[in-house]
């Protein structure tokens, strides 16, 4: 089993320049950068401020991307009912080829009502559609020439949008969420599940997801965001692929001792 980080990137975050080199050098194998355009006043909970100071997360993933690592890229996760997807199709792709296929696109439809109906999501009982929908378009867009695409939520006739991704057919596509839902959308239309480890009976839902995949002859992976890192072996054992950590919106003085424990988990889960 692999082991990475999930970072809320903020103006004070040590920068994706600096910490590549600094994963790498502990042994654990990708960045997954979290997402929120922006927090509404109305929101009906106290949130840290990470929460409304995220940078976009395609900005400092390119930023990452310009130093030569085997450490993959990711999102965890993109909000992809808050964005337009030819947009986000042509964002992944060149994403994708500037860090020479290193792109891992971990996807979600949210939870912040207020935040989604800002982007126009006017009824947010129906966003998981909407998400299958820009996810199924973009995935045409990666994967044909001349793509076209009609539903209900995403309209467009034969255009020709590139770059292409570098990983073919497209990047790994990691649907977020819980049990059953995401659960199911991630074998109907994605690569992989990126559930956090709340999920009740979650090493139990691994291990069916798991061999729901193989009955359909897929290779779907299952990576955790791991909220309590002493139960690594807990999702190693169930059969995760990967857990992936927090660490802090901060600088290198308290990000460090952080990458130094998840470094001594990453040997005690190493395949």
């Amino acid at each position: 089993m692999k082991v990475g980080a999930l970072l809320f990137a903020t103006q004070d975050t040590l920068s994706g320049p600096e910490l590549i080199p600094e994963l790498e050098a502990r042994g654990l194998d990708s960045l997954f950068i979290a997402e929120h355009s922006h927090m509404p006043k109305s929101t009906d909970r106290k949130l840290p401020r990470m929460y409304y100071e995220a940078m976009d997360p395609f900005v400092y993933l390119a930023t990452a991307a310009t130093v030569p690592s085997p450490v993959l890229l990711g999102t965890g996760i993109c909000l992809v009912v808050q964005r337009d997807p030819i947009q986000t199709a042509k964002l992944v792709a060149s994403l994708d080829v500037v860090s020479d296929g290193r792109f891992v696109f971990g996807i979600g439809a949210g939870w912040n009502e207020e935040e989604m109906a800002n982007h126009g999501t006017a009824d947010p009982a129906r966003r998981f559609k909407l998400m299958r929908e820009r996810v199924e378009a973009m995935q045409v867009i990666w994967r044909e020439d001349v793509p076209e695409f009609a539903s209900e939520f995403v309209n467009f006739g034969p255009m020709e949008a590139w770059p292409k991704p570098r990983q073919k057919p497209n990047p790994p596509v990691l649907i977020g969420g819980t049990y059953p839902g995401a659960f199911n959308r991630a074998l109907r239309y994605g690569d992989g599940w990126l559930p956090r480890s709340d999920v009740p009976d979650l090493p139990a839902r691994i291990r069916e997801f798991k061999n729901k995949a193989k009955a359909e002859g897929s290779h779907h992976t299952v990576t955790v965001l791991l909220l309590d890192p002493s139960e690594a072996e807990v999702y190693a054992e169930a059969g995760a692929d990967r857990i992936i950590m927090g660490i802090p919106s901060r600088g290198a003085d308290k990000v460090l001792p952080v990458l130094d424990q998840y470094a001594d988990i990453a040997q005690q889960v190493a395949d």
